[in-house]
């Protein structure tokens, strides 16, 4: 996405999308459509793991995130606590906390994710040695 700035707005451009497809598989596995990247303060994609699937366990040096959920039903497991999660249900990531998820497997999890700072790239996830939902099936 590319931004025009003016006085008081940011009016943010689309980006051309393949329907369908992810535009990127996140370093636990999980379906990533890019919404807003060119954002100064943080980054907003669409994340989408597969019914009965399980992310790897990793967790983030640098940036929190917000996650609010549109569709689904699964479980999240962040440092050591996990939590039922349905479609309205939302959480904070803390910087450095380690976290894992599951979708159901009566369809995909779906939720809006918020970053902050803006998402660096691949290197920011680290991989965790073992998460609270067992081992991944991605």
């Amino acid at each position: 996405m590319r931004a025009r700035r003016s006085a008081a707005v940011i009016v943010l451009t689309s980006l051309v999308k393949m329907p369908g497809l992810p535009d990127a598989i996140a370093p636990d596995g999980s379906q990533i459509r890019l919404l807003v990247t060119d954002a100064r303060q943080a980054s907003l994609v669409e994340v989408t793991l597969p019914a009965g699937q399980v992310t790897r366990p990793v967790r983030h040096r640098t940036v929190e995130e917000i996650w609010y959920f549109l569709e689904g039903q699964g479980q999240v497991w962040v440092a050591g606590v996990t939590h039922a999660v349905q479609p309205g249900a939302r959480l904070v990531i803390p910087t450095g906390s380690p976290f894992q998820f599951a979708a159901g497997g009566g369809g995909p999890l779906r939720f809006l994710c918020y970053t902050s700072p803006p998402w660096p790239g691949a290197e920011e996830a680290e991989p965790w040695p073992e998460g609270g939902l067992g081992a991944a099936t991605l």
